[in-house]
């Protein structure tokens, strides 16, 4: 059994960084750390719990059993010691150097990230932003253990287990490369079937769903091309006669060159609800609110 009184706190953050980067040298970058630092340091975890804790593989630094049994706990531990830190801190954005992480899909970087950052540059210079692509199985307890301050998205799988705001509702239109014979302002059923189509299967559930809801109005679309990602998609348009299915906001952000033209699905499906989630434990923390709410004031009127 391991000694608490023997056990070095920031041996615990060392953990949880390996953890979640499944890399040494990301997690002593992440901490501020050499590499021998952190390999000190896992050598000290190793010896406190009597287990390897991480092994190399091809994916990284993956935890053993040991270290998954021991992952919630320690999370637990540094959320409380970092809530602890934190009572009755008296939050100025204007000088504040917190840093808040953030868990978005890769297009959801593109649409919210800049407005975020042109705000913060202006009001909050100091804050530092950590964005990344959570698994929406995870985002839950990454939320509630403090690993992470906020998930935007539409994440309805969400909406039991975090406290959470709408940003906006979402149409979903369709895309393809401006050339003769199309028609100027809508696309009839026939024209969208005729075409050759990209399918996004983007980590959202809107996106991953989008399929069912076209099948469910009669569409069956032709997939030339799947892909996991929406940032290729205007180069694969541009090379193409392709058409692809997307939301309003993203097809105007790769459509300001207007080398594209945009329609109106050929027939009605629900809008798609953007939301912001946190968990009810940071809700009365003064920065944690401070942020929350430059979120929402935010990109509501993205």
């Amino acid at each position: 059994m391991t000694d608490f009184n023997k056990i070095d706190l920031n041996l615990l953050r060392v953990f949880e960084a390996i953890l979640e980067e499944r890399s040494l040298t990301r997690a002593g970058q992440r901490l501020g750390l050499s590499q021998p630092a952190i390999s000190y340091a896992l050598g000290r975890l190793r010896s406190s719990f009597d287990d390897p804790l991480f092994v190399r593989a091809t994916e990284g630094m993956l935890p053993t059993p040991t270290a998954e049994q021991l992952a919630l706990p320690i999370g637990r531990a540094i959320a409380s010691i970092r809530e602890a830190l934190r009572h009755g801190e008296q939050f100025d954005p204007a000088t504040s150097v917190r840093e808040f992480r953030l868990s978005m899909s890769d297009i959801g970087e593109q649409v919210f990230l800049p407005p975020l950052c042109e705000q913060l540059q202006q009001i909050a210079p100091l804050i530092r932003l950590e964005a990344g692509q959570v698994p929406v199985t995870d985002v839950e307890e990454r939320l509630r253990l403090g690993q992470l301050d906020f998930a935007i998205g539409n994440l309805p799988a969400l909406k039991q287990s975090t406290k959470y705001a709408v940003l906006f509702h979402e149409a979903y239109v369709c895309m393809t490369r401006k050339r003769p014979g199309l028609p100027a302002r809508k696309l009839s059923r026939d024209k969208f079937l005729e075409l050759l189509h990209v399918a996004v299967a983007s980590s959202e559930s809107s996106h991953r769903t989008i399929d069912d809801s076209l099948r469910a109005a009669g569409l069956h679309r032709r997939v030339a091309l799947r892909v996991p990602h929406f940032t290729v998609i205007p180069q694969i348009l541009e090379r193409t006669d392709w058409m692809v299915t997307l939301p309003l906001r993203v097809a105007q952000l790769f459509n300001q060159s207007e080398r594209f033209v945009v329609y109106p699905l050929p027939v009605a499906i629900p809008e798609v609800e953007v939301t912001v989630h946190w968990h009810e434990t940071f809700d009365s923390d003064e920065g944690s609110r401070w942020f929350r709410e430059l979120i929402i004031r935010t990109l509501r009127d993205t």
